[in-house]
């Protein structure tokens, strides 16, 4: 996992989401899912899963803000699971690429109870 990618994700999602084109959110979510699924590690493969799901809400036309608030918050889950097991220098910018993810998720799912 490429400390200066992690690091970059990191920096694009402090700002938030709409910061964000969709293209370039599509090729970076496309960049982890590819190092996650060749990985070997299971963890990081039902990561890569997660993310194919968030890549089919981001292009199927119809932004659920719900169904991608959901997926969001899974993968800041999911990543805070890997961050407790990662070394001391991804350690960090992984809890707060899960806390980013779990904010973000959490805005989306809020917004989207207001509206219903």
């Amino acid at each position: 996992m490429p400390s200066d990618h992690l690091l970059a994700t990191v920096s694009a999602l402090r700002n938030g989401l709409t910061s964000l084109p969709l293209g370039s959110a599509m090729d970076n979510t496309e960049t982890w899912q590819q190092q996650f699924l060749q990985s070997g590690e299971p963890g990081l493969q039902d990561i890569a899963r997660e993310i194919g799901n968030l890549q089919s809400l981001l292009s199927s036309g119809v932004l659920s803000s719900t169904a991608i608030g959901t997926s969001l918050s899974m993968l800041g889950d999911q990543t805070g699971e890997i961050s407790a097991s990662a070394p001391a220098d991804l350690k960090k910018p992984l809890t707060e690429l899960a806390d980013l993810l779990r904010r973000h998720g959490g805005d989306l799912l809020a917004h989207a109870a207001k509206k219903a």
